[in-house]
């Protein structure tokens, strides 16, 4: 139906430029009218001092001031009057309980500041400093004075006695603070935590949290670590507690070496004991009723003087304190003579003898290659290229070598040139012909020298002549 109306009667722009000027007029009416300046919230501590600040602002000057007056409100109380300033009668302090902490900073109306000293949690609430004036009536403004507190951190531990049921083992409070502190537990132990308040009188709030868990022996001097967070500390409060379980003893005997032969002296028993709190006693006995004359026992230990056929027996050590007692026994036994024992290789020969035998390994697998790499090395072909045959009968010879030595040609005698023999051509023919029929070269020249080849050099044959 509003929407059909709406529809129906549409707004002119004179109309909505006439609602948007007064809305603006109100506003800067409602901004006027607020003549009284004040702090909109402080915030204090208790036995500190605090000052509330006033001032009246009148633009036109034509305002008359009375009175000024302030009220203070407590948060679940009643208004009532603090300090009043006239400039003819004075200043006045109806409240009893501000009496002598409340002064004025100014003897004037338009600035009447006040100074609330020694403060109490109590004092927390909204000051409003008000104004009788003349022709606009009264006027005012209000502070909200917040009171803050610092907690009183503590922790502590509850000594248990270890069991199958879950108990509070450690506690930790922040007390008298406001605003209430937030308790958090650190710990390594599987276990949980309850958190209750308490509001004060005075507007404080004390907060205490207890750990619980199910405690074993195994917890005894553990830490839990209560952490307190609070608005008025510049970093949280921590703070350890080491746990408290106590138990009854749990007992052993050591000691004994398996060699008491007779005639040794001084061999010993000792009763070790764990336990919270400590034992109170710790008794010897022997199975076969009193002790042997050559035993001697000093708290928890047992020594015999001289071993023999009296001490063939089962000790027992009983161990009491006041959750309960528990006792272990040994039986020992004599033998006729001394057993020779063998002492077992150090740490350091076996890391060594470990260390000795890696390097072998190393040693002997090194050696399987070197020599597979030598072996692969010998069959493969010649890294160096063999040098070529020399020319013969040619007009100057291929002699890249030594001519005495011959080294290149496989270690034979230089090839004879036949342009250095002969004279001309005719010669060298007559000479071919001669050689023919057996007449002028000797049979030694047939024959092939022997070629003396070292190991690694190329071979090459000798020249044949024709």
């Amino acid at each position: 139906m509003a929407r059909d109306y709406a529809a129906r009667c549409p707004v002119s722009p004179a109309r909505s430029t006439w609602l948007a000027a007064a809305a603006i007029l109100l506003i800067v009416q409602g901004i006027g009218a607020q003549k009284v300046r004040v702090e909109e919230e402080l915030e204090a501590y208790p036995t500190e001092s605090v000052d509330l600040r006033c001032q009246f602002i009148d633009g036109g000057g034509r305002t008359k001031l009375t009175q000024v007056s302030w009220i203070w409100e407590p948060s679940d109380g009643q208004r009532d009057n603090i300090a009043v300033y006239h400039p003819t009668y004075g200043q006045s302090f109806p409240n009893l309980s501000f009496k002598d902490r409340v002064v004025f900073l100014h003897n004037s109306l338009e600035n009447p500041s006040i100074r609330i000293s020694n403060l109490k949690m109590s004092d927390a609430g909204r000051y409003t400093c008000e104004y009788a004036t003349y022709p606009s009536g009264n006027e005012q403004g209000t502070t909200t004075l917040i009171m803050l507190a610092k907690p009183k951190n503590s922790a502590k531990v509850v000594t248990v006695q270890a069991g199958t049921k879950s108990v509070v083992v450690a506690q930790c409070e922040a007390a008298e603070g406001k605003p209430a502190a937030n308790i958090k537990w650190l710990a390594s132990v599987g276990g949980n935590h309850s958190t209750s308040t308490t509001n004060g009188p005075d507007g404080t709030v004390t907060v205490r949290s207890e750990y619980r868990l199910v405690p074993t022996p195994g917890d005894n001097g553990k830490e839990v670590t209560c952490m307190v967070d609070q608005r008025t500390q510049v970093q949280p409060w921590v703070y350890p507690v080491k746990l408290s379980v106590e138990y009854p003893p749990s007992v052993s005997i050591e000691g004994y070496d398996n060699n008491w032969y007779v005639g040794r002296s001084d061999a010993m028993l000792f009763c070790l004991a764990n336990a919270n709190p400590a034992p109170t006693t710790i008794t010897w006995t022997a199975a076969s009723g009193s002790l042997p004359d050559t035993v001697q026992v000093d708290g928890n230990k047992l020594v015999v003087k001289k071993v023999d056929d009296a001490v063939n027996t089962t000790f027992i050590c009983e161990v009491k304190n006041k959750h309960g007692a528990s006792r272990h026994q040994i039986t020992t036994v004599v033998v006729e003579e001394r057993r020779q024992i063998t002492p077992g290789p150090s740490t350091g020969a076996v890391i060594g003898g470990i260390l000795g035998a890696l390097a072998l390994i190393g040693i002997i697998i090194g050696s399987v290659f070197f020599f597979r790499k030598r072996q692969e090395d010998g069959e493969g072909p010649p890294k160096h290229k063999p040098p070529p045959p020399v020319k013969a009968g040619g007009s100057k010879e291929m002699n890249l070598d030594d001519e005495t030595t011959g080294a290149l040609n496989g270690g034979a005698p230089p090839v004879p040139d036949a342009t250095v023999k002969y004279d001309n051509i005719n010669e060298l023919k007559d000479h071919a012909t001669d050689s023919l029929h057996g007449n002028d070269l000797d049979s030694s020249n047939h024959e092939a020298p022997v070629a003396n080849i070292s190991r690694g050099e190329s071979f090459v044959s000798p020249a044949m002549y024709v």
